[in-house]
């Protein structure tokens, strides 16, 4: 991690991440500081880009996608994945790819509707993306678990008086 994030940072990272919507007020009260403060810090991680985004996550099934499945596809030429990947933007159900090692070149996870909403997804659209040669289909049953990284306070580090 930077060298300029430092506990107190730690620190509202780890409660901000626990409640993205917890007022400044709260976060101050807890971390011992300034509301003043805890916007500094804040507005500093996004521009050092140690917060990288934040808002409210949606649950698929409310809306009628109750399939989430994970689809390894092998490419051609692994070289090809910035393509391949420009073409899976180009379907909403695919909400993650990852450029991987391994048996496949590219690992998404993707929401469908049901199963056959899912076979259209794979025979019509992904497998016919230039440069993929093969696709192998996982279905999450139940999700077990969703986290963000834990970020660890150093106790041995003095506490900055300045924000």
């Amino acid at each position: 991690m930077d060298k300029s994030v430092d506990n107190l940072d730690k620190k509202i990272l780890n409660i901000i991440m626990g409640n993205a919507r917890i007022p400044s007020k709260d976060v101050a009260m807890v971390c011992g500081v300034s509301r003043a403060a805890i916007h500094q810090r804040i507005q500093r991680l996004i521009d050092m880009k140690v917060i990288t985004g934040s808002g409210y996550q949606v649950n698929p099934r409310t809306l009628g996608y109750n399939t989430c499945t994970y689809i390894g596809i092998r490419l051609e030429k692994g070289s090809m994945y910035r393509e391949v990947e420009s073409e899976l933007q180009k379907i909403p159900e695919v909400v993650e790819c990852h450029y991987t090692t391994g048996p496949y070149s590219l690992l998404t996870k993707v929401y469908a509707r049901d199963n056959q909403h899912l076979m259209e997804l794979l025979s019509t659209q992904i497998q016919h993306i230039p440069g993929v040669t093969e696709t192998e289909t996982l279905i999450s049953l139940e999700q077990c678990l969703n986290r963000q990284i834990k970020v660890k306070v150093d106790p041995s580090e003095p506490r900055r008086r300045k924000s």
